[in-house]
């Protein structure tokens, strides 16, 4: 434990935030982010728990408006060094409240949702906070059914929950949850070349290993071949 406070109370964020498992797997989430040609470029964009900020240069790149929010004071401090031109803001999801600028043409939320205990709650304010597109991307459940279980996790680790409690919803519960707030709501038809996203569904089975899915909430009807509207047990990699 002694060695574990130190290493996330006192080693540069780097250690745990660049570690080579982090970082391949954000190059193949953006890899596939990119894949989906979703117009992006020039939106205003609101980023939520960002970490250090390594999804952030996606858009900025795109010359897009950026906001970026955290909820941890050391990712903050990083986050206003790393990019100074860029408006960073403190941001607790459990106990939320309204920022400047709402609504943005584009909520990015990758990473962040099963660290949060109160999804429910989460998911009707960034409702709110998104005014086109929402970018959902978390840990699920293996099982089908509209369930949500909440899991313990070690909050003195910067990349784990603020207050010790995350969540797994199903992607059957969350998709459902999505078409509360949004008119439209699609599956990739493609998931990231990473073995933490799952292409068969049918045969996907509980145990050790994390599994990921992408959703995507809009305002508007998106025509997109690599979209689908409909809750896949099959998808496939993307080239």
């Amino acid at each position: 434990m002694k060695d574990a406070l130190f290493r996330f109370f006192y080693l540069p964020q780097e250690v745990t935030f660049h570690s080579s498992e982090y970082l391949r797997k954000n190059s193949r989430c953006l890899e596939h982010l990119a894949s989906l040609h979703l117009s992006l470029s020039g939106k205003t964009v609101l980023e939520l728990g960002a970490g250090i900020g390594d999804h952030s240069h996606y858009y900025l790149d795109r010359g897009c408006q950026l906001t970026i929010t955290e909820v941890r004071k050391r990712n903050l401090s990083y986050l206003k060094k790393r990019y100074p031109d860029v408006e960073v803001h403190p941001l607790d999801l459990e106990n939320p409240v309204m920022l400047d600028g709402a609504p943005f043409d584009v909520v990015h939320c990758y990473g962040l949702l099963y660290h949060l205990s109160n999804l429910g709650n989460v998911l009707d304010f960034i409702g709110k906070l998104c005014g086109g597109l929402l970018l959902l991307e978390t840990v699920v459940s293996s099982s089908e059914e509209a369930d949500i279980r909440q899991v313990k996790e070690l909050k003195i680790n910067p990349t784990q929950s603020y207050f010790g409690l995350g969540s797994r919803p199903t992607r059957t519960w969350l998709f459902r949850e999505l078409k509360r707030h949004f008119a439209y709501v699609y599956i990739p038809r493609t998931q990231p070349n990473h073995e933490q996203f799952p292409i068969d569904w049918s045969s996907h089975q509980s145990h050790s290993r994390l599994a990921r899915a992408i959703f995507i909430g809009s305002r508007e009807s998106i025509e997109n071949d690599m979209l689908s509207d409909q809750l896949l047990m099959l998808q496939t990699r993307h080239d």
